[in-house]
């Protein structure tokens, strides 16, 4: 099986790539439709698909990791002593449309690809030994059911301190479900404009928040089809309660455990418990003993708040 190719990118302009991503699903978007990306929710990729999605704005995180890219491929040519070379394309797959692909790189010679990640030093156990997350590996996965490669390499500078390269092999089985999930969301969501269900996630929050910020009042909806879901979140709210008290209890013994000690062994944890200052504005005093400049100076912001009496 051999990739076809949608478009050309060496000479797109960024309006027209993202016009061309909207034609079908990319590798970045296949962790997020199967609920495991930790940034991203179905619901993002869906308003990005039908084109309500809001464009993300450039910033310095997003340019070093495009600067980067070439000197983690350039060291992972350095590690393995494999040629890599760019494929300038959105390339397709042949049976299933909306599956698209916009890789790093190719390795020379071999059907075999590199994907190249830049992280922050706080990311180090998730490459730990033969680790990698999991929406990188379901990201190479569908990269190779695109091309139809027999397997991919992940390349990863952590914290400009470490660098990690590993290979993950295809799998059927994972690359079988993709394409499931992904035809499923396309067809039945995209396709239909249907919106998919919200998956909890705080990218799912914010869409929500944004999708409808106002709230005409006085007005009024009765939703019957929900009261097994309000008794279902009445049955965990009490459950976080109980949890909530277990946890503050055995944080307290802990407490009383550690006296003045400021840091704590237990096996292989560390735990601290250190004294933190801080100064905090006084709003209150402040209006009362200069009212006009808190008037002046005083900022309005709305939201809207969800309870259930």
């Amino acid at each position: 099986m051999k990739a076809n190719v949608l478009t050309e990118t060496l000479d797109l302009d960024k309006k027209e790539w993202l016009q061309q991503r909207q034609k079908g699903i990319g590798g970045s978007d296949a962790a997020a439709i199967a609920g495991l990306n930790p940034w991203k929710s179905p619901i993002s990729v869906y308003m990005d698909k039908i084109g309500q999605g809001e464009e993300i704005p450039d910033n310095e995180r997003m340019r070093i990791g495009r600067d980067l890219e070439d000197y983690v491929a350039q060291r992972f040519s350095e590690a393995t002593g494999m040629k890599v070379r760019r494929r300038n394309a959105i390339l397709q797959h042949p049976e299933h449309k909306f599956m698209l692909a916009n890789v790093d790189r190719l390795i020379v010679g071999i059907d075999e690809g590199l994907e190249c990640k830049t992280t922050n030093s706080y990311a180090k156990k998730d490459w730990e030994e033969k680790e990698i997350p999991m929406h990188y590996e379901l990201q190479c996965h569908h990269y190779m059911a695109v091309t139809g490669y027999k397997a991919w390499w992940i390349a990863v500078l952590i914290g400009n301190e470490k660098f990690v390269y590993k290979k993950i092999e295809r799998d059927e089985e994972t690359i079988k479900m993709l394409i499931e999930i992904e035809s499923d969301f396309w067809n039945n969501h995209v396709i239909k404009k249907e919106m998919p269900s919200p998956d909890g996630s705080v990218d799912a929050d914010n869409l929500i928040k944004d999708m409808y910020p106002d709230v005409e009042e006085g007005s009024e909806i009765i939703l019957p089809e929900y009261e097994d879901k309000i008794k279902r979140l009445d049955e965990i709210k009490d459950l976080s309660k109980e949890l909530d008290k277990e946890r503050k209890e055995i944080e307290q013994n802990i407490k009383l455990a550690m006296k003045e000690s400021e840091t704590a062994i237990v096996g292989d944890r560390k735990i601290t418990y250190k004294k933190v200052t801080s100064n905090r504005f006084n709003s209150k005093g402040f209006k009362k003993d200069h009212p006009d400049l808190y008037n002046e100076y005083k900022k309005e912001s709305s939201y809207r708040r969800f309870m259930v009496k």
